[in-house]
């Protein structure tokens, strides 16, 4: 099993209640740029939170994910057909998918591989279309103490994909093997009491290393801090969280399905 399998195959209902939701415009956008709206592929789907926004606009949501706990525990899926599977291999025809997204996790497999895969499957015109999110902004205070937290005290926790992340996947760009183009800017907003806000921060990999080192929580730590800035906890605060991306289209290639599939 992989290191991002044993990552977020433990409580992934907790996983998926904290986790922010990305915006519909996103989804309006990513409907508009696809070529049809046959079908449309998530990888890495996780607990589902991009394969819902593709579920009202494409008439065939596929959603595949190597853990299988994530894909059992979510819920919510509505219409969408869920299958576990590793991204490098897809047990799908090959020129079929219009729309193949990677939201939060192509970090874990930017490799030549998988790029070769998302090309075989999608159709000639197909759509990629991955993001990812890092550090969430709220205050200037509340976020010193997060910065602190994320750099400081989970330094030498993260997995080593979170460096990809923090750089906005600028790392990865210049192996992607096809011309990229510039989507609009994407942001996750939300409007979160104090309780939300701890609740996210549990859901971070470093959070659920640390705990296991340490036995004990690193959020405790700083939740007096946090409490004594905002004041009221059930005050709702405004957060956001600017989205990056690798986006374009791969083209037609042919391409044989992987023999280790």
């Amino acid at each position: 099993m992989s290191d991002s399998v044993r990552l977020f195959s433990i409580d992934s209902g907790q996983y998926a209640q904290f986790r922010p939701t990305y915006p519909a415009s996103l989804f309006t956008w990513l409907a508009e740029k696809a070529p049809r709206h046959a079908l449309a592929l998530d990888v890495a789907a996780g607990s589902g939170q991009a394969t819902l926004g593709l579920v009202p606009r494409f008439d065939t949501v596929l959603a595949c994910d190597a853990s299988v706990t994530q894909l059992q525990e979510a819920s919510g899926w509505a219409t969408a057909r869920r299958f576990a599977a590793n991204a490098e291999c897809l047990p799908l025809t090959s020129g079929t998918v219009d729309l193949l997204v990677v939201a939060q996790a192509l970090h874990w497999f930017a490799t030549p591989d998988f790029f070769a895969e998302a090309r075989r499957v999608l159709t000639a015109d197909g759509l990629f279309c991955a993001w990812c999110y890092g550090l969430l902004r709220l205050t200037p205070r509340i976020d010193a103490i997060i910065d602190h937290l994320h750099g400081t005290t989970l330094r030498g926790y993260w997995p080593d994909g979170r460096a990809s992340v923090d750089a906005g996947y600028r790392d990865i760009r210049p192996s992607v093997p096809f011309p990229l183009i510039e989507p609009p800017a994407f942001f996750i907003e939300a409007h979160w009491r104090l309780d939300q806000l701890l609740g996210y921060l549990r859901t971070w990999s470093a959070v659920r290393q640390w705990q296991q080192i340490h036995g004990e929580d690193p959020i405790e730590a700083i939740a007096a801090s946090l409490q004594h800035l905002w004041g009221n906890p059930e005050r709702e605060l405004d957060v956001r969280w600017p989205l990056h991306f690798i986006t374009g289209y791969p083209g037609a290639q042919e391409t044989p399905c992987p023999t280790n599939c």
